[in-house]
């Protein structure tokens, strides 16, 4: 009886596993038909021609003094952030090209979306590439806006079933290899002269607003980076917008929802509405107030000689790898450095390839120093129970490591490290999307950029002091086999052998996580 239980046991289980199979195939098979017949036309950069747009006269008599190098800016403050966005969709005089991971219908996606809308009425192209993930839901509100003659939406590897929970679900999991694939890179284009680029997606949290969040959740800050670019490293921006924009992934929203009527009246209507709310007005005067465009466009411009746009080829994304993939050309800049090595990484799961490059960096005698979040500010439990597994050995080889927990306000969770940057030797800085983990490296699309500047990397290693020191972060170390964390708060022990401030569920669901093969999927 035992016998043909089992043997019955393996047939159900045969089935289900051929029936997935086969699902799996017929639905990517369809998704590929229909996304076929459903891609829009090529697409590519404007030309440079015409009378200079109001945000070429600030840059030119710059550019023109500065003949072959690249205007560079950094953006760690989150006000700044926005306030550069805001200036410079305002200043729009030709096009306007943004990538996101993305992009929340919030008060910051609001009132960017306003400025958006905006510079389409004044004659500007506007072409938007949002990822699927973080669209489903507001789909009606993208919609919308593709109504408008100068706007296109785009959707990177979209859901083909928009509106049925159950056929959304059924469709993600047959498809899931395919879906598994994102657009994790960001970038904001400005008549191919401004270039922003960075870890900052469009959403209150990244811009310092302690908006409503999600019903139930209290909301959070995120501290983040990005670059402002100004020069010939803009056009290499441009032509990756492009190669992503063209991609075969890449569905206009309009084909995904032919039937949806939502018009473009619609959207005014709420564009006016939440952009004149009391809250949004008091947010917009404190953000941006009465600085002037050329001040937050320039005011920290390095003009520099070496800048390198990083870019995964657009087929990572269909799991092809025709040329280097970005994270192997971040593995050979690490590789680079001679003295020292800080890394800002919000998720930290180096895989076997990554710890042995770290460690091999250690050897060598260079002093390498990580700051990543803690079990209590993280944002994903799982990816954290992945880094723990990598945490030990670093340490007891001497690496410094810092998990990020300022003290949490009344009223809201604590605030979460999102920002990526990686400084080489105190003279050249990484910023971009990539995070030193696996999904960075092998399945979503990433982006960033190299610079080498020492006044840069200045500012970047005083990122890096502040949200590392005793008020913002937990400082670990190896010592009897055992890993300490030294909290400076108060009511806090300073010395502890568990990870402070993290209720036991989260501790043992982290800890069951780092004992997974899974870290491949993190």
């Amino acid at each position: 009886m035992n016998t043909f239980f089992t043997i019955e046991m393996a047939l159900w289980l045969f089935a289900a596993v051929a029936a997935f199979i086969i699902g799996s195939a017929i639905t990517l098979r369809s998704w590929l038909r229909f996304a076929r017949r459903a891609r829009g036309e090529l697409g590519y950069a404007l030309p440079r021609q015409g009378p200079p747009t109001a945000l070429e006269q600030i840059f030119d008599s710059l550019e023109v003094g500065n003949p072959g190098l690249n205007g560079v800016m950094s953006l760690f403050d989150n006000s700044d952030a926005f306030a550069v966005r805001v200036h410079s969709a305002q200043l729009a005089g030709r096009s306007l090209d943004v990538m996101t991971y993305i992009w929340r219908t919030d008060l910051t996606g609001w009132l960017l979306l306003r400025d958006v809308l905006a510079a389409a009425d004044r004659g500007v192209r506007v072409r938007l590439l949002l990822d699927d993930v973080a669209i489903q839901g507001f789909d009606p509100v993208f919609f919308a806006l593709s109504q408008h003659k100068n706007i296109e939406v785009r959707l990177f590897n979209p859901l083909r079933n928009r509106g049925n929970l159950l056929r959304r679900v059924l469709e993600t999991a047959l498809g899931l290899s395919r879906y598994n694939r994102r657009l994790h890179s960001k970038a904001w284009i400005v008549d191919g002269r401004l270039g922003i680029v960075g870890g900052r997606n469009i959403s209150d949290t990244y811009f310092g607003r302690l908006g409503r969040g999600i019903p139930g959740i209290r909301p959070r800050i995120s501290h983040d980076a990005d670059l402002v670019l100004c020069g010939p490293c803009v056009t290499e921006l441009e032509a990756v917008f492009d190669s992503y924009w063209n991609l075969s992934l890449s569905l206009p929203i309009k084909a995904l929802l032919p039937t949806l009527k939502i018009s473009l009246k619609w959207f005014r209507r709420q564009v006016t509405k939440r952009c004149n709310a009391t809250e949004a007005v008091d947010f917009f005067s404190d953000s941006v107030g009465d600085i002037n465009a050329a001040t937050a466009l320039t005011k920290g411009i390095h003009w520099v000689k070496n800048v390198w746009v990083l870019a995964d080829p657009p087929e990572k994304a269909l799991g092809q790898k025709k040329s280097a993939w970005m994270y192997e050309k971040v593995r050979d800049f690490l590789a680079s450095a001679q003295q020292d090595v800080r890394l800002i990484t919000p998720y930290f799961v180096p895989g076997v390839d990554g710890s042995k490059d770290l460690e091999k960096i250690v050897r060598r005698g260079v002093n390498l120093s990580i700051l990543t979040n803690s079990l209590a500010a993280s944002d994903n439990i799982l990816v954290h129970g992945a880094y723990r597994h990598y945490r030990r050995p670093l340490l007891a080889l001497g690496a410094r490591l810092f998990e990020f927990a300022p003290r949490r306000q009344k009223g809201m969770r604590r605030d979460v490290l999102h920002s990526k940057v990686f400084i080489v030797d105190h003279s050249k800085i990484l910023i971009g999307s990539l995070n030193f983990d696996m999904r960075s490296a092998h399945t979503n699309a990433e982006l960033g950029v190299i610079v080498e500047h020492p006044a840069l990397a200045a500012e970047a290693l005083a990122a890096f002091d502040r949200d590392s020191g005793p008020d913002q972060a937990y400082a670990l170390s190896y010592e009897d086999k055992a890993i300490i964390w030294r909290v400076a708060h108060p009511k806090i022990p300073f010395r502890m052998t568990v990870e402070p401030e993290a209720p036991v569920v989260w501790r043992a669901l982290s800890w069951t996580v780092g004992h997974l093969p899974i870290h491949g999927w993190l």
